[in-house]
């Protein structure tokens, strides 16, 4: 239930059926999770590769998750904490990337099958809307006043964009390398690419390249997200690489002394003189109403919570059994998502084909309390 502008979930509902009628599972399930979160009903049987929240135009909170088992799955999260499956679409490869629209009645899905697809979950029927020459690795709706339009990005090395009544690109740009990131918050996207090139563009009137940069970071872009000011307009980005860093960078040059980076999902050596073991960071999402917090989720299974304006960490979860893949807030931020299950980071020789894939929900209110207090 929602008390005091904070979300309370009932622990008993949130189980599984058979976790709760079954003690020893109870201690199971609690063991996968040392954070103690809430289970989602019915995970994908491979690695989560997206995670994404219905949009502030549905009243309810549904969830979308893609996975490399080839489907996308949609579930309810009811006020209770209670987590319905609804329905299951799947595709003719791993899925790499999910989006919603902004009528919040259809999801596209981006797949390795180098198509991507609108699902409508009001008739539970999908229909191709874009194709590259190779896996689709990004998908992103875009809403503007003058056009809407589904922009994809894929390891074909473009950029297209969709009308998604016409079976064209109404757009396409070339990107010269990989596609490996992206992400849009109008009037503005940004794209990673496989050089560890960052590109931006501006989405007004049409969608147009409008600055290119090196990466700040010295190491491969894993996952970017855009950050927004206090007015909610987009100034730069979050870029995660796949050596424990994250990148805060603003595109105007009048705010590069608010650029810095900072070292996570890192674990110090257990003995003097030893090695720092370093982790990929697999995801990086902002809060929808605290813009200056954000979160990382790692291979070395532990999500955090962080300031970008104190420059402080509010939060990190204890180490879970294999990595966390992909996170996600609500609209409202009251509720983070994350999925654990392996990232193949490691190489085929440590996958353990006997455990299993999770997705959990925490009520994150508390964890960024002090934050909340500050922005009041």
């Amino acid at each position: 239930m929602f008390s005091q502008g904070s979300v309370q979930f009932a622990q008993s509902t949130c189980l599984t059926p058979t976790a709760a009628e079954n003690p020893s599972m109870l201690k199971k399930v609690r063991f996968q999770n040392p954070m103690n979160d809430f289970e989602i009903a019915s995970a994908p049987d491979d690695t989560v590769s997206a995670l994404a929240f219905s949009p502030p135009s549905v009243e309810k909170n549904f969830l979308i998750a893609g996975s490399w088992d080839s489907s996308a799955r949609c579930w309810e999260v009811e006020q209770s904490g209670n987590t319905i499956p609804k329905s299951v679409q799947s595709m003719q490869g791993p899925i790499l990337d999910v989006c919603w629209h902004n009528d919040g009645n259809k999801v596209f899905i981006a797949s390795t099958d180098k198509l991507a697809k609108c699902w409508d979950l009001v008739t539970n029927q999908s229909i191709q809307v874009a194709a590259h020459e190779a896996p689709i690795k990004t998908c992103h709706w875009i809403k503007s006043p003058q056009y809407s339009c589904l922009m994809t990005g894929s390891w074909d090395k473009t950029l297209k964009f969709w009308d998604t009544r016409s079976p064209k690109p109404m757009l396409t740009i070339n990107l010269n390398h990989k596609c490996f990131a992206a992400d849009v918050d109008y009037p503005m996207a940004v794209v990673a690419t496989s050089s560890r090139e960052i590109i931006f563009y501006k989405l007004d009137t049409q969608p147009r390249e409008y600055q290119k940069i090196g990466s700040p970071l010295k190491h491969q872009s894993r996952c970017i997200a855009i950050l927004k000011d206090s007015n909610k307009s987009p100034k730069g980005f979050a870029l995660g690489s796949i050596a424990g860093k994250v990148a805060i960078h603003y595109v105007d040059k009048q705010d590069n002394k608010r650029n810095f980076s900072f070292k996570c999902h890192r674990m110090n050596p257990s003995a003097p003189g030893g090695f720092q073991e370093v982790y990929p960071v697999n995801d990086v999402k902002f809060h929808p109403v605290h813009e200056s917090t954000l979160a990382t989720v790692g291979s070395d299974g532990v999500f955090s919570f962080w300031d970008k304006e104190k420059r402080t960490k509010l939060k990190s979860s204890e180490a879970m059994e294999q990595a966390i893949t992909k996170c996600a807030f609500n609209k409202d931020g009251q509720i983070f998502a994350y999925s654990v299950g392996y990232d193949w980071a490691k190489g085929h020789e440590f996958y353990d084909a006997t455990k299993k894939n999770y997705i959990f929900l925490r009520p994150c209110f508390q964890d960024l309390q002090a934050q909340s207090n500050a922005v009041a």
